[in-house]
């Protein structure tokens, strides 16, 4: 059956998120993360649908941008320590798509099926109106990261009778404090891993291409950091969904969006997702499929194997995808393998006298634009 929706190009998802859900306690609120990344394709010059994507370069002055795939992901994050999470859709997106749409497009499928009403985590490119009013409709709470330049507008003053009603308020640009006024809710507090904290709340801010869906906006200032890129000093948050919870507890929930980031890198380089040189998207697609697969056998297999560190490693007693998939060998060693041995069949008879050969047609590379 599982060979069946694999040629299909279709994973029994559903079945994976009964498992997420079976070892999860009943009064447990599901937390999702979502994000997308780029499998870089730069010399697959007669690959198809080549986009231009985003991906950090470390190169001062160059643009970051690959030529490649983008694919979106939407995991379940478990309450585990570590670096665990639990891909439920990972999809390519289509040069007819972008990173917006289909992420709400995953959200509409797997936010119906959980139990209760989930918590979304998402990075600073779903902080925009696009998202906001997109994913209005579907049963999820959601938490996303404010890029700092960004320009909201606060609540309408109340109407004088004449003309019409305004729509917007004064502005609250985030990198100016003179717009911002006195918060609505202020509280400090010293965290283990953060140091002290300084955290501002502003209820009903909107942006101004979604004034119908206003959300609270939240300054955590680390009053201890460097205010380098790696060590930022400010971080802005918004609430979107029904009222949130107290404010000493939602903003710690976004610490744990990061472990989709950890996923992209165990995914590329421990389970070799972008080492093969596929021919066609399809081909992607059916490899890519392979990895929340992949990641989920490890997840069960965590409680079996056993921690085999390698001589320079200390042991460990919650193991992390990283030190299963080292283990899992004596797994495979147990249950063995279906397939048979490789039989000799001689030598390829090569290719056919008189048949002529075509190049390989080279597709151009697509650059989407923003309608």
């Amino acid at each position: 059956m599982l060979y069946e929706s694999l040629q299909d190009g279709v994973i029994y998802r559903a079945s994976l998120m009964n498992v997420y859900l079976s070892q999860m306690p009943r009064d447990t609120r599901p937390v999702l993360a979502g994000d997308h990344t780029a499998w870089s394709r730069p010399q697959a010059w007669t690959l198809r649908e080549r986009t231009v994507e985003h991906q950090p370069n470390a190169i001062p002055k160059a643009k970051p941008i690959t030529v490649g795939q983008g694919y979106s992901t939407l995991a379940g994050l478990p309450d585990v320590p570590g670096s665990w999470a639990l891909p439920f859709l990972h999809e390519r997106i289509t040069p007819t798509e972008n990173p917006i749409n289909k992420m709400v497009a995953q959200l509409r499928q797997v936010c119906p099926r959980l139990p209760q009403r989930p918590l979304g985590l998402f990075d600073a490119e779903y902080g925009c109106a696009p998202f906001v009013k997109q994913s209005a409709d579907i049963p999820c709470d959601k938490i996303v990261r404010l890029r700092p330049h960004l320009c909201l507008r606060g609540a309408p003053p109340p109407y004088v009778g004449h003309g019409r009603p305004r729509v917007h308020g004064a502005k609250f640009k985030l990198n100016d404090a003179m717009t911002w006024g006195d918060p609505d809710e202020t509280l400090t507090l010293t965290d283990e891993q953060l140091g002290r904290i300084q955290i501002s709340l502003w209820r009903a801010k909107h942006f101004l291409k979604a004034p119908a869906h206003p959300f609270p906006v939240v300054q955590i200032k680390r009053l201890d950091a460097k205010s380098t890129r790696r060590d930022p000093k400010d971080l802005w948050l918004g609430w979107v969904g029904q009222e949130p919870p107290p404010l000493s507890t939602w903003w710690r929930s976004y610490l744990r969006r990061y472990g989709i980031d950890h996923w992209y890198r165990f995914g590329k380089q421990s389970l070799q997702w972008t080492v093969p040189h596929l021919k066609t998207p399809e081909q992607s697609e059916r490899w890519s499929d392979l990895m929340p697969l992949l990641t989920w056998e490890l997840w069960l297999a965590r409680q079996v194997v056993a921690d085999k560190p390698l001589p320079w490693q200390k042991t460990q007693t919650l193991l992390t995808p990283g030190r299963v998939r080292q283990s899992f060998g004596s797994i495979i060693a147990q249950i063995g393998t279906p397939t048979c041995a490789p039989k000799p069949r001689g030598k390829s008879k090569g290719w056919p006298k008189g048949k002529g050969r075509q190049r390989a047609e080279r597709p151009p590379i697509i650059k989407k634009s923003k309608k």
